[in-house]
């Protein structure tokens, strides 16, 4: 007597055999950061994380304090977003728009936005808000490379109509990643730009390697993928 399971009906995310009690098991959607995976990521983030904060330290602290003059409200912004396992962790970013909004209903920037003001609308081009993330990174809710966060409203929405949606949430999320440096960033407009970055970020999990990383990384700063649509 045989019985075939049929797996490849389900979307596969890192599946792994385990045993419970004895009895064999298969986990359908595991994170690749799994044991000395796990470890090397971390490191990497630690590691290159921390020399990246003493080189940005000075000119965070030079953007910080024109924000501030420039317009009426906080250097930082802290939002919520979901981080590893769907939990609610705080992202930081330098304030780039005229409001700080982290309600249950987040209007995506668009291009002209009115919100965003004159150095917000340059810091987001040039993926220069991002920086404070940095100490996110250093904290554990974060890794230089993953999925972007979305503001908890955005995943709300998604999540009820992309299949797979929720799946991106088994790493942690990261300043940079393989949708952003391929140009899948920015206002979502239709559902089908919203599914091919999520297309993006599923693909860097079932395949993630640290050379990945590091080319994710030099892609992010020399590369124009990861400044299109920056608004």
């Amino acid at each position: 007597m045989y019985l075939a399971a049929d797996f490849f009906a389900f979307n596969l995310l890192h599946a792994r055999w385990g045993a419970l009690g004895g009895v064999p098991t298969v986990s359908l959607h595991e994170t690749p950061f799994y044991g000395v995976d796990g470890w090397l990521k971390r490191l990497e983030d630690i590691v290159l994380g921390s020399l990246i904060l003493m080189i940005i330290a000075i000119p965070m602290l030079i953007i910080g304090i024109f924000v501030k003059l420039t317009s009426p409200g906080p250097a930082l912004f802290r939002q919520r977003r979901y981080g590893l396992n769907g939990e609610v962790i705080h992202v930081l970013k330098f304030r780039s728009m005229s409001v700080t909004e982290d309600g249950d209903e987040i209007k995506q920037a668009t291009e002209g936005d009115v919100r965003i003001t004159k150095l917000g609308a340059f810091l987001r081009r040039t993926n220069l808000d991002e920086l404070p993330q940095f100490l996110n990174v250093i904290e554990g809710t974060m890794s230089i490379v993953g999925p972007r966060p979305h503001a908890i409203a955005h995943n709300e929405l998604y999540r009820t109509k992309i299949q797979g949606y929720m799946l991106r949430h088994k790493v942690k999320p990261g300043i940079s990643g393989w949708a952003q440096v391929n140009g899948w960033r920015g206002e979502t407009d239709t559902l089908d730009k919203m599914e091919k970055r999520i297309e993006h970020d599923l693909d860097y999990i079932r395949n993630w390697s640290l050379l990945w990383d590091l080319q994710i990384i030099f892609m992010t700063v020399f590369g124009s993928g990861a400044h299109r649509n920056a608004y």
